[in-house]
């Protein structure tokens, strides 16, 4: 078992990864502050994990929220589902939720327990590559709106993250590639040899070699810790961590929440980020065939949804948590291995790539 420090003064927090982690139940029991545990999870990750976990919490008193499987749940209304569990137990302040499933229970998760009486602790246990590699770490908690994706939510940090790689044998083919787009963006916006390592090594990635997946989480959120440890709250570097989120987020609103899985629109976004950042005059064709070329060799999408307008992308883009004053910012590279902070980018200049791009 490897361990990474979030390392945020008094809300420091661990990442745990490495195999068969989710039956130590010493992981647990170390941040667990009182006798009151509720697990949430979905109708998915449940059947084959819930189990688990819950052998270990036997000297606790534990309660559980099952909720569907989706990204078109993570709503205010499931959320509510949460919070009549925890009232009608009687929950109190010093009581630990455990989030156990992919990116959406985690938001959920955190943001259930960032609001309950103003704050209870919180465990994340990803479930998913994407989860594990990006969205349990960094304490960003929320749920979607039909006008913007995570357009409410909170910052708010867990005790800890435990992510197993064996849950991993598990995902589909399809999510696994969807968690490889955030991998990808590590090595895009700070590390560069992360980058190349990723080109050498994607065909074991994508068989599922134990090895190459386990690298690749750790070098991931080895990445993600630095910078939320630099900057927790998203004030300077880590918006970096929004590359091709906000066209990724436009393809997901637009499309409809489920129809993309996040990390299939982050990878058409970061393509068009690319397309943008070449038309700036900071990445040459090379750089962004490579970028194109990674992504396709994860299955993933490269090219926006026919049926999005560019009208509907700036329409969809101007709701967004990095835009000032009603103008657009957005993320793009000046090379591979080194990303922008958010920068303005005026809708002619944006409607060459939204045009010209994919299309």
């Amino acid at each position: 078992m490897n361990k990474i420090l979030v390392e945020l003064g008094s809300r420091s927090y661990p990442i745990y990864i490495g195999s068969d982690l989710l039956g130590k139940s010493e992981l647990y029991s170390q941040h667990i502050k009182s006798k009151q545990v509720v697990i949430i999870s979905n109708e998915t990750i449940a059947p084959l994990y819930l189990k688990t976990v819950l052998s270990q919490l036997d000297k606790y008193q534990v309660t559980t929220v099952i909720l569907p499987d989706g990204e078109q749940f993570k709503t205010l209304d499931y959320v509510t589902r949460i919070f009549d569990e925890l009232l009608s137990n009687k929950f109190s302040r010093n009581s630990t939720l455990i989030a156990l499933g992919g990116g959406v229970i985690g938001d959920m998760g955190g943001f259930a327990s960032a609001c309950y009486q103003r704050g209870i602790n919180f465990i994340q246990v990803p479930t998913t590559l994407l989860a594990q590699v990006d969205s349990s770490v960094g304490g960003k908690t929320g749920v979607n709106h039909p006008l913007g994706k995570n357009m409410i939510g909170a910052f708010y940090q867990p005790q800890c993250v435990i992510a197993d790689a064996n849950v991993l044998d598990t995902l589909d083919d399809r999510q696994l590639s969807a968690g490889l787009a955030e991998v990808i963006k590590y090595g895009l916006i700070r590390d560069a040899d992360f980058f190349v390592w990723l080109e050498e090594n994607m065909s074991a990635l994508l068989a599922r070699d134990k090895k190459a997946l386990s690298y690749a989480i750790e070098q991931s959120c080895i990445n993600k810790a630095q910078i939320v440890s630099e900057d927790e709250t998203e004030t300077g570097v880590r918006a970096t961590l929004n590359l091709g989120h906000t066209f990724g987020h436009a393809i997901e609103t637009g499309s409809g929440y489920g129809v993309f899985l996040h990390g299939e629109a982050v990878a058409i976004g970061t393509c068009q980020a690319a397309d943008l950042s070449r038309r700036k005059g900071w990445l040459n064709d090379v750089d962004v065939d490579r970028i194109i070329t990674l992504f396709k060799r994860c299955h993933l999408p490269t090219t926006p949804p026919e049926d999005l307008s560019a009208d509907r992308f700036i329409d969809l883009m101007s709701v967004d948590k990095k835009n000032v004053d009603g103008q657009i910012r957005v993320i793009l590279l000046k090379k591979i291995g080194e990303a922008t902070l958010p920068i303005g980018i005026n809708t002619e200049d944006l409607r060459e790539t939204l045009d010209g791009y994919g299309r």
